[in-house]
């Protein structure tokens, strides 16, 4: 039988720091999941490529937006902005980047176990 379980970001069990923002996990129910904050002028292309050395980002998302925008540009052409209260599913081969002066907080259920990690 499962047990009951109660994590919080505030106490994540790793954190990862990038150029203008950072990524909290945590493990729970047998999945890792991710808060990113993103810091005004924060962009995956100038932050998180220079550490992942792929073309785009290749990590799939399935993220709950809780504050801030992000602009989300597929490798496709798509074009999405994702404001607060919105869940997006992006597939592997975007860029993205925060709108405004304002931090933007996601929280991904699927992408964030390599995201920002050395390879």
């Amino acid at each position: 039988m499962e047990k009951a379980e109660l994590k919080s970001f505030g106490n994540a069990d790793e954190v990862r720091e990038f150029p203008k923002g950072r990524l909290e996990l945590i493990k729970i129910g047998g999945a890792t999941v991710g808060r990113a904050i993103f810091e005004p002028g924060w962009r995956w292309a100038t932050s998180v490529q220079p550490i992942a050395k792929t073309h785009s980002c290749e990590a799939p998302h399935f993220q709950y937006h809780v504050s801030g925008i992000l602009k989300i540009l597929m490798d496709d052409g798509t074009e999405l902005e994702a404001k607060p209260g919105d869940v997006s599913n992006l597939p592997s081969g975007h860029d993205a980047w925060v709108v405004g002066d304002q931090p933007a907080v996601v929280v991904d259920f699927q992408g964030m176990l390599d995201y920002a990690k050395s390879r």
